[in-house]
């Protein structure tokens, strides 16, 4: 065999039919321990568990007064009370203490009479067994305490404890093995440099294991090398009831776990139909299940919620949990294959009684938006995409309760949407200003940031909610002046001055997405100077945020860009200003009293929110939080 050799993908298999696939071929036969119950919590139980002893194992008073015979109370009430004398005709008790002949019921302490020289007085007859708790209340001997398959909770420690159990038998948790694969990959910040990666795939696979009750057993990353990897994975596969293979399952000419499953056990499957995460390889090697994961984040933590995770549960005796599903309105139209079933990070928010789903950044390689993600939307197999609008299935991540507390934000990218988010419960999608003025049009956020320049009139913003929203009442809630500029290396190497520098041969220029407010701005100058778009080297390449134009400046892959002052600040880059301008919030004039909003105002005008944004650099403040009325 050619080591080198490329991999092709032998199967595009639908997700379920894989899954379906695979499973059926594993033969996973669990095992039991036996621990004692104090170290039970979240274990699951092999078998039904009995009670030894009843709970209360002796009759106990259930209250805190005296012990009687019941027949000598009979006559007692308020016009005929009984005395009775301690010793003789009661006892002094407290809950929790034992009933023993010849007594047979308990007077809470508030309904006796104290007479003093040890006699008392009652009102009323006291009924056989009255506040008393029988032997076996609450458990009975041979009683079934717990279930097999049962996941054990801290008050079913309580309930076992009671029942006279100390130890237990629960299903046995499987050991994890973790193979971190790639030249590239490196444990420690220290190692940093240019062709490196951090491996953080293999931590966020710890975490879950541990937390769907595994062992993860993590080894350090193996080079790209056919013989150390096929050596790693054959240890692995000895020391571990299931193996994970980190990244090396693409189609690349070092991607070789494919070939040492095939050379050591069987390829069930390679190749699976969903975006991301297509290049999932499900194998088998001495009866136990070997997976490997693509590399990119997302892909990586999609495939092991779909393939691994069941896994786990079937070693714990656990059956895997049905997804919830919400019916969601997509706010930004995603486009996919026939070929595969697609994940799509979404933020989520409720605008009026919609579910509103936006996507965040689709790459598979992007980590952050599983951290800020809501739900996961699925797209079927079956279409090619979903427009602007359109319904969709919505995996929910985050409870419906908090995500009812979202105020939702469709538009404009700014740096300050996070200092905003973080002082409250924030969703803000980045669709551009236009794409926040036609989002606001259906009814699809709260707020829509926008920074319009009017090509007419040179105003901002007004212009634009006059001519989209005739007739219905709107309102801006001004929000800051911000400085834009052109964003360059430290030093500005190109003496980048003017528009009219952007068609110069050395000058690679990166654009923001056609409807963003900053699009609209560079046209304006390009038009105002009679400049021909297509002369700009890098007019089509678009970037859907600031920071996102900052960093290509800041790693060379463009020379400038326009964007704001604080993301050349952010990255340390020098800022060449072009214009002040406001970037506002549009707001449907009757949402003015909804809590949300009035919520997000209030935070607009804090001295907390000034003085962080402050701290960016190139803002202003002087009408912020004001509300102007556009009819």
């Amino acid at each position: 065999m050619e080591r080198s050799k490329r991999n092709i993908y032998i199967n595009n298999i639908d997700v379920d039919q894989a899954k379906a696939s695979y499973y059926k071929k594993l033969n996973i036969t669990p095992s039991w321990e036996e621990i004692d119950v104090l170290d039970s919590l979240n274990r699951v139980t092999f078998e039904a568990v009995y009670a030894l002893v009843s709970s209360p194992n002796y009759n106990a008073a259930a209250m805190d007064g005296i012990a009687v015979r019941s027949s000598d109370t009979k006559e007692a009430k308020e016009i005929n009370p009984v005395v009775l004398e301690e010793g003789k005709d009661f006892i002094y008790i407290n809950t929790g203490n034992p009933i023993e002949d010849p007594y047979d019921a308990v007077i809470m302490i508030e309904d006796v009479i104290e007479l003093g020289d040890g006699k008392v007085k009652i009102l009323k007859a006291a009924y056989p067994w009255q506040h008393v708790r029988p032997i076996g209340e609450d458990i009975v001997a041979t009683e079934m305490i717990l279930p097999s398959k049962h996941k054990v909770r801290p008050m079913d420690i309580g309930a076992l404890l009671s029942g006279g159990i100390e130890k237990i038998k629960v299903y046995k948790k499987p050991r994890v093995g973790i193979i971190p694969t790639g030249s590239e990959i490196i444990e420690k910040v220290s190692q940093l440099k240019v062709g490196k990666i951090i491996d953080s795939n293999s931590r966020v696979f710890e975490g879950l294991i541990l937390e769907n009750g595994g062992i993860p057993n993590r080894y350090s990353p193996v080079a790209d090398d056919y013989d150390k990897l096929k050596a790693a994975i054959l240890k692995g596969v000895e020391e571990n009831d299931l193996l994970i293979i980190g990244a090396g399952s693409s189609a690349g000419s070092e991607d070789y776990t494919a070939n040492i499953i095939r050379e050591l056990g069987e390829v069930v499957i390679h190749g699976v139909a969903m975006k991301p995460g297509k290049p999932t390889i499900l194998g088998i090697i001495d009866g136990k299940p070997v997976i490997g994961i693509p590399g990119y984040p997302v892909s990586a933590y999609l495939v092991f919620e779909i393939f691994v995770i069941p896994l786990i549960l079937k070693y714990i005796g656990l059956e895997e949990e049905k997804e919830s599903f919400q019916e969601a309105i997509i706010s930004k139209k995603v486009t996919s294959s026939l070929k595969n079933r697609e994940f799509i990070r979404v933020n989520l928010g409720f605008v009026k009684d919609k579910l509103i789903a936006t996507p965040l950044s689709s790459g598979a390689g992007v980590t952050m938006s599983l951290v800020k993600a809501d739900g996961i939307a699925i797209i079927p197999q079956s279409l090619e995409g979903v427009d602007a609008g359109s319904p969709v299935n919505v995996r929910i991540l985050k409870p419906l309760s908090q995500i009812k507390e979202t105020l939702v934000s469709v538009g404009s990218h700014d740096i300050i949407m996070d200092i905003l988010a973080d002082m409250m419960k924030l969703s803000s999608g980045h669709v551009g200003s236009m794409g926040g003025i036609l989002a606001m049009r259906r009814g699809e956020c709260h707020i829509a940031p926008i920074h319009l320049l009017d090509m007419d009139t040179g105003e901002y913003n007004i212009p634009y909610v006059k001519k989209y929203f005739k007739g219905q009442k709107m309102a801006l809630v001004k929000g800051v002046r911000r400085n834009q500029g052109f964003i360059v290396k430290k030093g500005n190497p190109q003496e980048i001055k003017s528009f009219s520098d952007l068609v110069r041969d050395d000058v690679v220029y990166v654009n923001r997405q056609r409807g963003a407010g900053t699009r609209i701005l560079l046209d304006y100058h390009l038009n105002k100077e009679k400049i021909d778009p297509s002369k700009v080297k890098g007019y089509d390449r678009e970037m859907t945020t600031h920071m996102a134009v900052a960093s290509a400046v800041k790693t060379g892959s463009a020379t400038t860009g326009l964007g704001i002052y604080s993301a050349a600040k952010a990255l340390n880059l020098d800022f060449i200003e072009v214009t002040y301008e406001d970037y506002d919030f549009l707001v449907p004039f009757d949402l003015l009293e909804d809590s949300r909003v009035i919520k997000f105002i209030e935070v607009l005008k804090s001295d907390e929110f000034k003085k962080r944004v402050a701290a960016l650099g190139g803002y202003g403040f002087e009408k912020t939080g004001d509300l102007v009325i556009v009819e």
